[in-house]
């Protein structure tokens, strides 16, 4: 999987917050901002509901950086919506959760596992000219943290707003960042600036 355009494609998504079901085609109806696809290997397994609590948790901060989010797997709606119906977990979870059923659209982004028929557990934040930014993958066994990739997304819009800055390792909100530059090559602890306002 490389950083690049997010691929066209049309999904199936089921929307537990009007409990229906819509097309939708990606990029075009991610929204204007940021986007978050959340790739998720299935329904009713054990390491998948703890990530999908996590990120209903976090929907307030996604929502005042103007991140969108959208989960995703190789289930079918009707898988998704038995899945969020049966598991305590995801009571109150209200995601769009797109179906990658056939596992074309996974295999288009790389993130397809032959072995297991399933996506495995990346996540990628697009931004808002539908280019991946960050492509976030970990072993299918470790849930991911929602903070942290509210992190990213941050840092992604700080960065994106405020052309020639740069943000150092463990950045987020109102810390120090870089100015890239020859004056800066040996010297980047003591030219660590604040934020700007």
């Amino acid at each position: 999987m490389t950083l690049g355009k997010l691929p066209e494609w049309t999904l199936e998504a089921y929307d537990p917050k009007t409990d229906t079901v819509k097309k939708m085609i990606v990029p075009r109806d991610l929204g204007k901002g940021f986007t978050l696809i959340f790739f998720y290997p299935a329904d009713f397994t054990f390491v998948c509901p703890t990530e999908l609590a996590d990120l209903s948790r976090r929907k307030a901060d996604f929502e005042k950086m103007g991140l969108s989010v959208v989960v995703a797997s190789t289930d079918t709606v009707f898988t998704h919506k038995a899945w969020i119906e049966a598991e305590e977990l995801l009571h109150g979870f209200d995601y769009l959760m797109a179906a990658d059923h056939n596992g074309s659209f996974s295999r288009a982004l790389g993130i397809y596992d032959d072995s297991s028929g399933q996506a495995r557990r990346a996540a990628l934040i697009v931004d808002p000219d539908g280019v991946i930014r960050v492509h976030y993958e970990v072993e299918s066994n470790i849930g991911r943290s929602a903070g942290e990739i509210l992190r990213l997304a941050k840092a992604l819009k700080f960065v994106r707003e405020n052309p020639g800055t740069a943000c150092p390792a463990s950045w987020d909100e109102g810390q120090g960042t870089l100015f890239p530059g020859m004056k800066l090559v040996g010297h980047v602890g003591s030219n660590m600036k604040k934020t700007p306002p």
